[in-house]
C-alpha cells in the first residue's frame, strides 16, 4: 500500500503525502504551490477559468485533456501529468498558442485567457483534429469569456492549433512517456486513517474490501459531480474512494450484441461506440457537459448518483441497458430502470457499487430517437430529456416501444401508459397515435422548478413523443400538428 500521490509537473515526479480527501487542483496550485495562472471562475465547472491539461498514456503516448481544476480531487491526479498556463513557455518564448493569442488580440481583462489557451493546449496536441470552426467551438464549449468576444480567440485556434506539434511538450514526448510509465504500480493508494482518508484501490476486490469496511464513504469517478458537493454544497467528505486507478473498470468493448461500459470509462472514452449504436447517442454525448466534463464525467457516475435530470438514463433505459453492481458478497445484473427506485434512492446495498452496464443494440426492426430540452444548447442541464424504441412489423405496425423520461418525476421513468397505447399503432396512420399522446398525462406529474415549469414539461414530453414518431415514419408535419390541435381540444373538452 502506499501513502502517496505522485504525478509529474514540470518535467519533474511530484510526491505528497498531505493530501486531504477533498482537496482539489485548483487548490494545490493556487495555495500550496502559488501559481496563480489558473484562475478561479464560478467554482462548479462551467465557465472554464480553471482549466489545466491533464496527461495520461493511452495507445503507447500521452494524451492530453482539458479538465477542470475547481472540480477535480488532486488525489485523481496520481500517476498522471499536470501542465498549467505557468509550465508552457520554453526558453522565454510564449508557446504558439500563446504567441497566436497575443497577435490577433484574444485577451482583455485576461481572467478566462489562462484557462482558454490550456484548453487549446489540448486541441494543439490533438493530431487527429479536423481545422475548421466547427472543430473549435466545440472544443471552446467549456470556456466563457465576458469581454474579448470570441472571434479573436477562435482565429488564434485556427492559425495555431492544426499544424503538428511543435513544442517543449512534443520535443520530450519519449522521456515524458517513461516518466509516466513508471508512476504505474499495483498498490493500493491510502492517505489518512480510518476517520479521514483519500484512497484509490487498485483491484476491484481491493475497492469491494475497503468499501465494505466503510459503506459511509464517498465513491468518485470523474468529479462532475461530487466535485459540487464540495464546491457549492460545502459537504464534509471525510472518506473519499477513487475509481480511477482500477484496472478494467474504464472499458469500453463493442460486440455484435451491444456495447460494454465499465462504470469509470467517461463521456469522452464512450461517444465513438454510442455514436455507432444510434446517431442520436452521438449527438447527446456530445451535448453533455464541456469537453472538460466529458473528459472527466463517466457515464457509470451519471447513472450511480442517482439524479432525475441525468441526461444518460433515459436514454438507456429505453434502449433496455443492464446494469451490473458488486460487493464483497460477488456480483449481480438488473434493469437499469430497477435500479432508481425514488428521489435520491437507489437499489444498492451498503457496500455494493456500480461496476459497468451493458448496452444492446437494436435490431433490423427496431427504431430509436432520443431528444434533450435545455435552455442553452451547450452544457446545460435538461428541462426533459426524451428517448423512445419503437419495434415495427413489416406494415410499419408498432408492436413494442420503450419510452423513458428524465425531469419529469423523482427518477428517470418508463411512460407505461404510453407504451401500452402505441402497441399496434401504426406509424402509416397519426390518427393512431392520440391515445398514447393523451396518455402521458396520467404516466407522470411533473414538478415546477427554476428549469421548467410543471406545464411546460408536459407539453414538451407529448411533443417529443409526437417527433419520435414523426421522425420514424416520414410523417408530414402538418398531419403532426392536426393531430397535436385535436389532443389540446380533447384535453380542454375534458
Amino acid at each position: 500500500m502506499r501513502d502517496t500521490i505522485r504525478f509529474l509537473k514540470g518535467g519533474e515526479i511530484v510526491e505528497l503525502e498531505n493530501v486531504g480527501p477533498t482537496e482539489t487542483v485548483l487548490d494545490y496550485l493556487r495555495l500550496r504551490r502559488r501559481e496563480t495562472g489558473t484562475k478561479e471562475g464560478c467554482g462548479e465547472g462551467d465557465c472554464g477559468a480553471c482549466t489545466v491539461a491533464i496527461g495520461r498514456l493511452s495507445g503507447g503516448k500521452v494524451v492530453y485533456q482539458p479538465v477542470n481544476s475547481c472540480i477535480q480531487l488532486l488525489g485523481m491526479i496520481d500517476g498522471a501529468e499536470l501542465v498549467t498556463v505557468e509550465d508552457l513557455s520554453s526558453d522565454s518564448r510564449l508557446h504558439p498558442v500563446q504567441a497566436a493569442m497575443v497577435e490577433l488580440h484574444g485577451s482583455q481583462c485576461g481572467f478566462c485567457t489562462p484557462g482558454f489557451i490550456m484548453t487549446l493546449f489540448t486541441l494543439y496536441h490533438d493530431a487527429g483534429a479536423e481545422k475548421s470552426r466547427k472543430t473549435v467551438t466545440e472544443w471552446l464549449a467549456g470556456n466563457l469569456c465576458r469581454c474579448t468576444g470570441y472571434r479573436p480567440i477562435i482565429d488564434a485556434a485556427l492559425e495555431s492549433c492544426f499544424a503538428a506539434a511543435d513544442d517543449a511538450f512534443s520535443w520530450r514526448a519519449h522521456e515524458t512517456r517513461e516518466m509516466l510509465r513508471s508512476l504505474m504500480d499495483a498498490s493500493d493508494v491510502f492517505i489518512g486513517d480510518s476517520d479521514c482518508f483519500f484512497s484509490s484501490p487498485a483491484t476491484l476486490d481491493g475497492l469491494a474490501a475497503l468499501y465494505g469496511q466503510h459503506p459511509d464513504a464517498t465513491l468518485v469517478a470523474g468529479a462532475t459531480d461530487v466535485g459540487l458537493w464540495i464546491t457549492k454544497q460545502l459537504r464534509e467528505l471525510p472518506k473519499m474512494i477513487w475509481l480511477g486507478r482500477i484496472e478494467g473498470l474504464d472499458r469500453v468493448e463493442a460486440s455484435p450484441s451491444g456495447v460494454l461500459i465499465g462504470a469509470t470509462a467517461t463521456y469522452q472514452a464512450t461517444e465513438e461506440a454510442m455514436s455507432e449504436l444510434a446517431p442520436d447517442l452521438g449527438e447527446l454525448w456530445r451535448r453533455i457537459g464541456s469537453k472538460q466534463v466529458r473528459a472527466s464525467g463517466t457515464v457509470g457516475g451519471n447513472i450511480a448518483n442517482g439524479s432525475p435530470i441525468g441526461d444518460t438514463p433515459p436514454a438507456l433505459i429505453a434502449l433496455a441497458t443492464t446494469l451490473e453492481l458488486h460487493s464483497v458478497s460477488g456480483s449481480r445484473a438488473l434493469p437499469l430502470e430497477d435500479f432508481f427506485i425514488d428521489y435520491g434512492k437507489q437499489d444498492r446495498q451498503p457496500g455494493e457499487f456500480v461496476t459497468g452496464l451493458f448496452v444492446p443494440r437494436l435490431s433490423a426492426n427496431q427504431a430509436f430517437r432520443c431528444y434533450k430540452i435545455s435552455k442553452r444548447f451547450d452544457q446545460d442541464i435538461s428541462s426533459v430529456m426524451g428517448a423512445f424504441r419503437l419495434t415495427l412489423d413489416a406494415n410499419g405496425i408498432i408492436t413494442d416501444s420503450r419510452i423513458a423520461y428524465g425531469g419529469m418525476a423523482g427518477t428517470p421513468k418508463r411512460a407505461a401508459g404510453a407504451e401500452a397505447a402505441l402497441k399496434g399503432a401504426s406509424l402509416e396512420d397519426p390518427s393512431t397515435w392520440g391515445e398514447a399522446m393523451h396518455a402521458i398525462l396520467d404516466d407522470f406529474t411533473p414538478l415546477s422548478d427554476m428549469r421548467a415549469s410543471a406545464e411546460y414539461r408536459m407539453e414538451t414530453a407529448r411533443a417529443l413523443l409526437a417527433k419520435a414518431l414523426m421522425e420514424i415514419s416520414g410523417t408530414a408535419p402538418q398531419e403532426v400538428r392536426v393531430l397535436a390541435k385535436r389532443e389540446a381540444d380533447h384535453d380542454r373538452a375534458a
